[in-house]
């Protein structure tokens, strides 16, 4: 890849999706390439069989270089399952040197003394993300650099994972020949994608609702207080389906794509649809409302679990911008009036934005972790390595592993 050009790929449950982008001139971003492939090997966002897995994203990302006429060398890769786990910690230090302002030292051993928690053995820290600092007192500061005083805090937002999960994901990407440059939560990397600056500010949530599992972000007053991943997603709309319609599943998946609607009451009372299903007769008949109440419990269901998940961290009351919806399963119509009923808070549908090129297909909410993991890695690389933001392995870690690629790359097999 030239210098200026970026990959991401989003490992989700259902789809595989690879983007290539380049920073132009003005700054912008410009897609220019994307590729994307059916999921295997992946349950609930996490690896369940390599092989199936591997060939997956090298499908993925064959098309992408195909497509940009890139050859892809390494990439941001984003992760999600149920294992993620976040907490808020706070880090003091004191400046020794109260003639001289606050430098960026300073605020990285802050950032390292709030690193230090309690973290199990079968655990990692995925990232280590500023909230608000603290200068002698005062609070709020959103950027102590260059500021005069003699303590310093930071309160942080720290994102855990589980380490054989992170590893397995890291694996099927590079034996897939794609060097892990990133992992990042891909609830932060949807955020990027479709909030803006004052949602951020006036408190939301985002639940990117995919196949197998929701990821949850809560920001207030700018910045990140929870994140969360719930085990439950569009495939459980699809398996309920199955079980009340007595079909197979691509039945199901079609019957949902096609007539599914959140809102029952939208569709007409009459309206019939033919559907294959299992039996001697191998067709049957069903009313499409009914199809709709279906959909609509689970949905409602996965409503609730977000707002119950969102209280352990925040009142609902300080989420003024409400809730931002996106991921595949947010394309069923009327969703976010579903959401505005069940919720009583304001509710859009989150599509990515700031992006050109070839953005015709991106522009659908299902591609917002895509689009966020790239907006991501052309954010990281705008910040010097002395202020990158303290998120997954050390400098040294990324070091020794491209040591280590470019000795296997160099030694016969």
């Amino acid at each position: 890849m030239k210098s200026g050009t970026f990959a991401a790929i989003d490992v989700g449950t259902t789809k595989i999706c690879t983007i290539v982008g380049e920073v132009s001139g003005t700054g912008e971003t410009r897609i220019i390439g994307v590729g994307v492939a059916p999921s295997a090997g992946l349950s609930r966002g996490m690896v369940d069989n390599i092989r199936e897995a591997t060939e997956a994203i090298r499908a993925s990302v064959d098309k992408a270089e195909r497509a940009s006429g890139t050859r892809i060398l390494s990439a941001f890769v984003g992760l999600s399952g149920a294992h993620v786990e976040s907490i808020n910690n706070r880090g003091i230090v004191a400046v020794p040197d109260r003639s001289r302002p606050i430098s960026q030292d300073d605020i990285g051993r802050a950032m390292e003394g709030a690193k230090i928690i309690s973290v199990p053995a079968n655990r990692e820290v995925l990232h280590v993300l500023p909230r608000y600092f603290v200068v002698d007192g005062q609070d709020s500061v959103s950027d102590p650099l260059g500021m005069y005083g003699q303590r310093l805090d930071v309160e942080a937002h720290i994102i855990t994972v589980a380490s054989n999960a992170l590893a397995n994901v890291a694996k099927v990407v590079e034996a897939a020949g794609v060097q892990v440059e990133e992992v990042v939560l891909q609830s932060l990397a949807s955020a990027e994608a479709v909030l803006s600056p004052e949602e951020k500010r006036q408190g939301v949530i985002l639940a990117d609702i995919g196949g197998g599992c929701t990821d949850i972000s809560v920001f207030v007053e700018g910045s990140i207080q929870h994140t969360a991943t719930l085990g439950v997603g569009g495939n459980h709309i699809t398996r309920d389906l199955v079980v009340g319609m007595r079909c197979p599943y691509h039945s199901a998946e079609e019957a949902k794509e096609v007539f599914g609607n959140s809102l029952p009451s939208a569709v007409g009372a009459e309206e019939t649809i033919d559907i294959e299903a299992f039996g001697a007769e191998r067709e049957r008949t069903y009313s499409r409302r009914m199809i709709c109440e279906i959909i609509q419990a689970r949905c409602e269901e996965i409503l609730e679990m977000i707002v119950a998940e969102v209280q352990r961290a925040t009142e609902t009351e300080l989420v003024s911008a409400g809730l931002v919806l996106t991921g595949g399963s947010a394309r069923l119509p009327n969703l976010d009036l579903l959401a505005e009923q069940v919720t009583h808070l304001p509710a859009r549908i989150g599509l990515p934005g700031h992006i050109f090129g070839l953005v015709d297909e991106l522009h659908d909410p299902a591609y917002a972790t895509g689009v966020g993991l790239l907006q991501w890695a052309v954010g990281e690389q705008e910040i010097s390595p002395s202020n990158r933001r303290p998120a997954g392995p050390s400098p040294l870690d990324g070091l020794m592993k491209r040591i280590g690629h470019f000795v296997r790359v160099l030694l016969p097999e």
